[in-house]
Formats: structure tokens, C-alpha cells, sequence
């Protein structure tokens, strides 16, 4: 018998299923280069994810940092909208958290201690009395493993890094994953967060992006027109730590509840606003219940007509107006970031949550997934 004609077949029968899968794998374009190396030696990788819109995030290991993001404005002209550094060797000597992933705990633990089990932690005090962003090494300064998991309809970086037991003073070994996917036909840019811990511990990730939509960041951003889905913010005592309160915003220069220009009223003769040198509070989200993705923020640049959405699953946000940017950093193209040239918009639980009972709770335990997610929503405006 002829085995010929039946191999053939065989071979063109398994092609048909075996092609595609392949044609599929290569039909997205994540590049992927060399960032530098740190001043340890380490080599930093650097990624770069595009879509069919004209979007485009870099993002690297150190911090699992978001370096660029492109967005295209009325016009169809894109240009970067964040701020950041040309080198590695910028974000291991820059005090500013520019785009990078923080943990253990973003934001502020009032006297660098907490109580969880009935045992203390004590964490660095790296912000006066406080504890910020999760310590003097925190997770923006570490090295992140990257791996490429893109699929057909979308680019998707999955960043991990393994936080030991007792780092900066957080109990537990913490496993986490950072998930940057950019979908090819809409103008978002997504961000998962997932971890695990074998040990009760706290946790509170988020990411600390810059923004000027105009993306000339030579400018302000108090003409920025800002929008909080809020009711309530957080009020801090001197050293910027909650005080437990919830304070409607109706009334006070807190109120961004209708669009507002950020310039309005941030040099209104406020103590909280003198606390902050002006927006560096906490905002309780008003949020359905079990809702997941909601609308919490929405940014308009008047100049370019850039919208930037924030969708998320937290609680609250972090409305800080770059006040203590002075002019000191120099960024990307030589670029000397002065006062109020980024804003941030840092989802997340309250500050201070260990210890504040009433607050939404950080704790994590064994055998629970941590899981929190915020989109980055592009589009333009008259």
C-alpha cells in the first residue's frame, strides 16, 4: 500500500490547525531592549507596547515603571503624557516616584508603624514622621521579572517580582504581578495587580504616573479640568496623615464633583490645601457595590482636547497637583520639571488604613488573592 498520499494529508491536515496558532503569535509587535544597567550591575529591561490607535506605553523592570505613554490628541498628533527619566540611573537617584509600581503600601503610615495580629511592625520613616510609599527601597526601585503575554487582541506585559519576608519591615513573603495590557483597537491602557502572601500582612499597590495631557510638560497642568467622583475626601493633620474623618466636599476647594479647572481655587486660604502646598488628599470614591471598573477621575486639556478616564475596583484616590516638583529633576530630553508641571491620580485604598479600623481594610492573608485593577481611558474633545 502507498503510505504517501495518507502522510500527506496528515502533514497538510495538522498544518491547517498549526499556522494560525503560529500567524496569531506573530501578529503582535512588543518590543523588547535594553534599558542600562543598574549601578549594581543589573541590566533593565525595557518594553515597548503599541496598538493600531496610535498608542504607545514603555515600560521597564526597574519598578515595573511606565516610561512613556503616547496618546494622540484632537488633531491625530501624539505626544508623550507623562513624566519620567532617560535612564535607569534617573530613576534610581529621582525622589519624585515617577511612573513607577508602589508596595508594599502606597501612600502614608502615620509614624512608620502599624498593628496587625497584635504584633507591631515598625517600617523606615522616609517622609518626616511617616512611612511613604512603601519604605526607602520600595517595590518603584526593584527588579521586576517581565514576560510577554500578548494575544491576538491585545499587547500584555505581566511583570512579577517576589517581595521577602520582613522587607522594609512588611510582614510576609509577598508574590506579586503587575499586568500592563493594551488593547489594539482602543485608545486604554489597563493595569492589574494580583498577590499572594504566606504571612497576615498589608498591602496597598498603585501606580504613580505624572500626567500633563498637554504633552508639552514645559507647562502647567492647572488648566487641566478635573472631575472627581466623589463626596467625601480624607483631611490630613500637618504631616499629611488622615485624621479618620470623611469631610464632604460641598463648600471647600475640595469639591471637583462638576469639572473645574485645577487653578480655581488651589491657592484658596484653606488649611488642608496648606497641609499639601495645595491637592495631595485622598478622595472617597462614591462606587456601587461589587461593581468592579467605575469611573473615579476624568482630566480635559483645553489646549490639545486629550480625556483621560481613571476606571478602577479601589476605594479611593490620590489627587496630588506636582507641588513639590521644583525644577530640580531633569527628565526625559533634558526636560527640568517645574512646580505643578504633573498631576497625579493614584487609585487605591486610604492612607494610613493599618491604622484606621473604620477605613477599608489592607489586610492580606494566606490563602486570599489581592486583587485590584485601573484603566487608563484616551480619548479627544472639542
Amino acid at each position: 500500500m502507498n503510505r504517501l498520499p495518507i502522510i500527506l494529508f496528515a502533514f497538510f491536515h495538522l498544518s491547517l490547525f498549526t499556522v494560525p496558532s503560529l500567524a496569531a503569535g506573530a501578529e503582535h509587535k512588543m518590543q523588547v531592549s535594553d534599558f542600562g544597567k543598574t549601578s549594581a550591575g543589573i541590566p533593565v529591561s525595557r518594553y515597548v507596547l503599541t496598538n493600531k490607535q496610535g498608542v504607545e506605553a514603555v515600560v521597564i523592570t526597574y519598578g515595573a515603571t511606565l516610561v512613556s505613554l503616547k496618546v494622540p490628541d484632537r488633531a491625530g498628533k501624539s505626544a508623550d503624557v507623562v513624566l519620567g527619566y532617560d535612564t535607569v540611573e534617573g530613576y534610581e537617584q529621582g525622589k519624585s516616584y515617577f511612573g513607577g509600581t508602589i508596595g508594599r503600601y502606597g501612600n502614608r503610615i502615620a509614624r512608620g508603624e502599624f498593628t496587625l495580629g497584635g504584633t507591631a511592625f515598625h517600617l523606615p520613616k522616609n517622609d518626616g514622621p511617616s512611612s511613604l510609599h512603601g519604605g526607602t527601597v520600595g517595590f518603584n526601585k526593584r527588579i521586576w521579572t517581565g514576560v510577554d503575554r500578548s494575544r491576538a487582541d491585545a499587547e500584555v506585559l505581566e511583570l512579577s517580582y517576589t517581595s521577602a519576608d520582613g522587607e522594609e519591615g512588611y510582614p510576609g513573603t509577598l508574590k506579586v504581578k503587575v499586568t500592563y495590557t493594551l488593547p489594539a483597537e482602543t485608545n486604554e491602557l489597563r493595569i492589574d495587580y494580583t498577590a499572594t502572601t504566606d504571612k497576615d500582612t498589608v498591602i496597598n499597590l498603585t501606580n504613580h504616573s505624572y500626567f500633563n495631557l498637554s504633552g508639552d510638560t514645559s507647562k502647567e497642568i492647572v488648566e487641566h479640568q478635573l472631575l472627581l467622583r466623589a463626596l467625601q475626601y480624607t483631611p490630613v493633620d500637618a504631616t499629611l496623615i488622615p485624621t479618620g474623618e470623611l469631610r464632604a466636599v460641598r463648600g471647600t476647594p475640595f469639591d471637583f464633583t462638576k469639572p473645574t479647572a485645577i487653578r480655581a481655587r488651589i491657592n484658596q486660604d484653606d488649611e488642608q490645601l496648606k497641609f499639601g502646598n495645595g491637592y495631595d488628599h485622598n478622595w472617597v470614591l462614591e462606587r456601587t457595590p461589587k461593581a468592579g471598573l467605575q469611573l473615579a477621575a476624568e482630566v480635559f486639556d483645553p489646549t490639545s482636547g486629550r480625556v483621560l478616564e481613571v476606571l478602577t475596583t479601589e476605594p479611593g484616590i490620590q489627587f496630588y497637583s506636582g507641588n513639590f516638583l521644583d525644577g530640580t529633576a531633569k527628565g526625559k530630553g533634558g526636560q527640568l520639571y517645574a512646580h505643578r508641571t504633573g498631576l497625579c491620580l493614584e487609585t487605591q485604598h486610604f492612607p494610613d488604613s493599618p491604622n484606621h479600623p473604620s477605613f477599608p481594610t489592607t489586610v492580606l492573608k494566606p490563602g486570599e488573592t489581592y486583587r485590584t485593577s485601573t484603566v487608563l481611558r484616551f480619548s479627544t474633545r472639542k
